[in-house]
C-alpha cells in the first residue's frame, strides 16, 4: 500500500505522447486504438450529424440504444465526453473519505481524484503475483475502489466473481472496462450486472471504434449515483457527432464487427508473444495470460530500447509512468501479422542481438 502522491511517477503521461510532435512519422504501437478506424459505415454516419449541428445535442436515444445494448434502464446509463471525463465526475461528485486505486492500471482515476482534492491510497498488484488481484489486499474501510478490467497496461482479465467479492455496503466499486469489448464474448464482464451493490462500469467507444478524436464513453451504475454524476457535468457535455456515434457503435451489427475485430486481436496477440518469446534469453519476460489488445514487457535497459526504436521507426509505450511499474517495462499494442513482423525485426536490433 502507498500513499505518496508523488511517488515518482507522471500521471498524466499517456502514450499519445509518444507519437505526437516528431513521433507522427513512426509506426505507432505506443496508443490502443484499433487501427484502421474509425470503419468507413461509421465515418459516414458521423458526417450525415454535422448537418444538424446548429442544434442542441439531445441524447435520449444515444442513451436508450446505450442501455438496450446492456440491458439496463435509461436511468443507470450516463453518456460522458470519454470515459476520462467519468473520472473527473466520480471524483467531484462522490462524497468519499479513503479512494484506494489498485495499481498498475489506467492513471488517469488517480490524477482526478487528486485534482478534487483526495487523498489516494494505493493497492500495487506484483509481477510475481502476475498482476492478479486479491480482493483481500484492499482494505476493509475504503468507500472507493477503481480497478481496471482488462487492466492497462497489465493486459490482466480480473475474474469477475473476484472483482464483485470487492463490493461493500456504502463502497463504491468502480471497474474500468475501455477495453472489454477487445474481449471476445466480453467474458468477466459486469456491465449487465445490478446485483452487485456500489457498482459503476466504465465503457469506452475510443478503442475499438477509434473514436479518441470524439470523445465518447458511458457509465452503468445505479440510478442515484448516474443523476449525481449528471448533476456534475456541464450541460449539452456530449456533441451530436459523439451521440451519433454512441447510437450506431451499440448496433448489432457494430457489435458484431466488434467481435469479430476481438477474435482478430487474440489472433495477432498470440503471433506477438510467440515472437518476444525468442527473446527472453536476453532478459525479455511477458506479462502472461494477457487479455487485451496490449502487451507488458520487462526488458533490461528499457529506456534505451525504446529510443533505439524510436530510431527504427516504431514507437511503445513507456512503462515507468505506472505506479507500481518502474523504468524497465514497455507497454506494446497488439497490430496486425506485417506489423508486429517488422516491429520484432526492429526489436531485435534494439536489444542488440
Amino acid at each position: 500500500m502507498s500513499t505518496d502522491p508523488a511517488a515518482g511517477h507522471d500521471l498524466r503521461h499517456h502514450g499519445d505522447a509518444e507519437v505526437r510532435d516528431d513521433g507522427r512519422a513512426l509506426v505507432d504501437l505506443a496508443v490502443n486504438v484499433r487501427t484502421d478506424t474509425p470503419p468507413a459505415w461509421l465515418r459516414e454516419r458521423v458526417a450525415a450529424s454535422l448537418s444538424g449541428l446548429a442544434a442542441y445535442p439531445d441524447g435520449r436515444a444515444a442513451r436508450a440504444a446505450v442501455a438496450a445494448r446492456h440491458g439496463h434502464p435509461v436511468e443507470r446509463v450516463l453518456l460522458t465526453a470519454g470515459a476520462a471525463e467519468a473520472f473527473v465526475l466520480l471524483a467531484r461528485a462522490l462524497k468519499v473519505s479513503r479512494p484506494v486505486v489498485v495499481h498498475p492500471q489506467f492513471t488517469e482515476p488517480e490524477a482526478a481524484l487528486r485534482d478534487a482534492g483526495h487523498m489516494v491510497d494505493r493497492v500495487l498488484l506484483r509481477e510475481a503475483d502476475g498482476f492478479r488481484l486479491d480482493p483481500a489486499a484492499v482494505p476493509e474501510d475504503a468507500d472507493l475502489v477503481v480497478v481496471g478490467n482488462p487492466t492497462n497496461p497489465t493486459s490482466v482479465l480480473h475474474p469477475a466473481d473476484s472483482l464483485a467479492r470487492l463490493a461493500r455496503p456504502g463502497r463504491t466499486l468502480v471497474v474500468d472496462e475501455a477495453f472489454m469489448d477487445a474481449v471476445p464474448g466480453e467474458r468477466q464482464a459486469l456491465a449487465g450486472r445490478t446485483d452487485v451493490p456500489g457498482l459503476v462500469v466504465l465503457r469506452s467507444l475510443t478503442k475499438t471504434w477509434g473514436l479518441a478524436g470524439l470523445r465518447i464513453g458511458y457509465v452503468l451504475a445505479a440510478p442515484e449515483t448516474v443523476a449525481a454524476l449528471e448533476r456534475a457535468q456541464p450541460l449539452w457535455p456530449v456533441s451530436t457527432p459523439a451521440l451519433t456515434a454512441a447510437e450506431a457503435c451499440v448496433s448489432p451489427a457494430a457489435l458484431a464487427e466488434a467481435e469479430e475485430a476481438a477474435r482478430a486481436v487474440v489472433v495477432n496477440r498470440a503471433h506477438v508473444i510467440a515472437g518476444l518469446r525468442d527473446f527472453t534469453s536476453h532478459g525479455l519476460r511477458v506479462v502472461e495470460p494477457a487479455e487485451g489488445p496490449f502487451v507488458l514487457l520487462h526488458v533490461p535497459d528499457a529506456a534505451g530500447v525504446r529510443e533505439r526504436l524510436r530510431a527504427l521507426g516504431y514507437a511503445v509505450r513507456r512503462g515507468d509512468t505506472f505506479p507500481g511499474l518502474g523504468g524497465e517495462w514497455l507497454r506494446l499494442a497488439v497490430r496486425d501479422r506485417e506489423t508486429t513482423d517488422g516491429f520484432l525485426r526492429a526489436l531485435k536490433q534494439a536489444l542488440n542481438v
